[in-house]
């Protein structure tokens, strides 16, 4: 049931509520003007959280890019975390992970007609984007993980809310996961919960919309995860999770916040799974490939294992990983579904968004091709209209006897 992963160390709450006040303050002096937030001229689309950890930040950019870059050109910016890097950095095909992160990396190697750059300073990296010679022909900005960084006031703030880990069930650092309070979601234009079981029941709907409390102006949308053909990290072999016989044993290899869902989904194709769970954005030693490899060659035949897209960017390149290992080590590809047949409507939302505020994207140049033929319909019939009076006008009267 949602929440059901959530747990709180009570007696850290006094840290929580001393936490609470550091963060309430800081929220103040952006709500009152002091510490300024910046807008920008070109369309920015903020995706995050108010949670640490994993609710499903990297899919829905994806989905985002997915759904944008057939329209306009797409730059993703990202804080880079863990890099090795300093500053800004824009993404080349020469790029290594370790340079921009590895969610960045992953990002930069599914779709080579984005810009993918990171920089802690998002302002900053707005600036580059949009001014710098090679970028200046962005169209839209989307920023990942940028909830709590309100130096950049975007066009459209996604709030993100894993159901296995709703806010509202959660507390404050150090003792639950939220980095803000709850009351912090008022800030968001969208409101998203991930990772919904696929077979949630309609008054389950109805009961998370009363409990989230959103604005009328906020929207709420509910996602669940859905899965691409796995293929081999090392070859190009691919099969999908109903390709997995009975006889199978998996061992899930995964360095994400939150994979309990991922457990669940995965459960009804094989026969048992064995989880091999590491850190978020965990960086893998020797230490860590010799457990790999152990784990594995101690399973019974036959055996797979299953990582994430994420995971695969810096397991990719490590060396000592068995043979074995190798043979049979499968990426599953994760995209967003967006529930109650609500994806139109999400999509329109964005896609009208775009259109009305960049200058150079082709949704643009189609808005203004259909006002431009629109304005010479008009101009036409009033020529027209103008043709037929004069015709009028110039017809000799009649002559009545």
């Amino acid at each position: 049931m949602e929440g059901d992963f959530i747990k709180i160390n009570e007696w850290l709450l006094p840290l929580s509520w001393l936490y609470g006040i550091g963060v309430g303050i800081r929220n103040s002096l952006f709500d009152l003007g002091i510490l300024k937030s910046r807008s920008f001229d070109v369309p920015v689309i903020s995706v995050g959280n108010i949670t640490v950890g994993g609710s499903g930040k990297t899919p829905h950019v994806e989905y985002l890019i997915e759904l944008l870059r057939k329209h306009a050109k797409v730059a993703v910016l990202s804080r880079g975390y863990k890099r090795k890097s300093k500053g800004y950095v824009l993404s080349a095909p020469d790029t290594i992970m370790q340079d921009i992160g590895d969610e960045p990396y992953q990002m930069h190697k599914k779709y080579n007609d984005i810009y993918v750059a990171v920089d802690k300073d998002r302002c900053h990296g707005i600036e580059r984007l949009t001014t710098d010679d090679e970028t200046k022909d962005t169209d839209v900005i989307l920023l990942d993980d940028a909830y709590q960084h309100r130096y950049v006031k975007p066009g459209i703030n996604i709030l993100l809310v894993d159901y296995h880990r709703l806010i509202i069930y959660d507390k404050l650092l150090p003792a639950g996961r939220l980095r803000e309070p709850k009351e912090g979601k008022t800030r968001a234009d969208i409101v998203i919960v991930t990772k919904c079981p696929k077979d949630l029941k309609p008054m389950s709907f109805r009961v998370l919309s009363r409990a989230l409390n959103l604005f009328p102006y906020q929207q709420l949308y509910f996602t669940r995860l859905d899965y691409s053909d796995m293929r081999l990290l090392f070859g190009t072999k691919t099969r999908s999770l109903s390709d997995i016989t009975p006889q199978e044993h998996v061992l899930l290899l995964t360095g994400i916040a939150s994979p309990e869902q991922m457990v669940q989904d995965i459960k009804p194709y094989c026969k048992d799974i064995t989880p091999l769970r590491f850190a978020d954005h965990h960086q893998f030693t020797d230490n860590d490939v010799e457990k790999i490899n152990s784990t594995f060659a101690s399973m019974p035949s036959p055996s797979i294992i299953i990582t994430t897209e994420k995971d695969a960017t810096r397991l990719e390149n490590m060396q000592g990983l068995s043979e074995e290992v190798k043979r049979n080590l499968y990426v599953l590809p994760v995209k967003v579904k967006v529930m109650l047949d609500k994806q139109e409507k999400f999509e329109e939302t964005i896609l009208s968004y775009v259109q009305k505020n960049s200058k150079n994207s082709t949704l643009t140049k189609e808005k203004n091709r259909k006002l431009n033929e629109q304005k010479e319909i008009r101009n036409s019939r009033k020529n027209s209209l103008k043709t037929d009076s004069n015709d009028t006008a110039q017809k000799p009267k009649k002559i009545k006897f």
